[in-house]
């Protein structure tokens, strides 16, 4: 629900968090949140995928070596494109609470730095064998996440929500008219 002037602008926005974060995604963004590190954010061993090539057409186990080993049924470069939707979708998410509000430069700077430092740390938290809540936290059951509650829409959300507030209101906010126009067929 932007004005008329900047649905261009907002839907070049969102192609270009998909095609940045993808490329984000399989250089770092992936081998942060589901290699084994510490319970925080994982390792770099898959930098630039390194090794996923290895066995892509065999099941594997994530977290391999750890107690919460969980056995794959799928290879690991489809299980990486799965996740690579859920990294997709969550700044896309945000961007609606900025739209109006943020230069061009400024989008791809914060989503470089958000999906590195935010999205894949809460990720290897929650999804990875090794992350403190998927691990389980003083002798409690680890989270159960399946749709991506936590992840992407609690962590989308807190994320819109400060952007929106440090941002401020949209220029024009209160005086100028805002309002969609409506289409009408002739």
């Amino acid at each position: 629900m932007v004005r008329k002037k900047n649905v261009l602008a907002t839907l070049m926005q969102s192609f270009t968090i998909c095609c940045l974060v993808t490329v984000v995604w399989m250089i770092a963004g992936y081998s942060l949140a589901f290699t084994n590190g510490n319970p925080y954010v994982g390792g770099l061993s898959r930098f630039f995928l390194n090794g996923i090539a290895d066995n892509w057409d065999k099941p594997f186990v994530l977290g391999a070596g750890s107690d919460n080993a969980q056995p794959q049924t799928i290879p690991e470069t489809v299980y990486m494109m799965f996740q690579m939707t859920f990294a997709i979708i969550t700044p896309a998410l945000i961007a609606g609470s900025f739209a109006d509000r943020m230069k061009f430069s400024a989008l791809v700077v914060f989503m470089i730095a958000w999906s590195l430092l935010v999205y894949s740390p809460i990720a290897h938290w929650v999804w990875s064998a090794t992350g403190w809540l998927g691990a389980g936290v003083l002798g409690l059951p680890g989270a159960a996440d399946f749709a991506g509650g936590t992840v992407v829409h609690i962590n989308a959300g807190i994320a819109g929500l400060v952007c929106a507030l440090v941002l401020g209101k949209r220029l024009g906010y209160g005086h100028d008219n805002m309002s969609p126009t409506t289409c009408r067929s002739r």
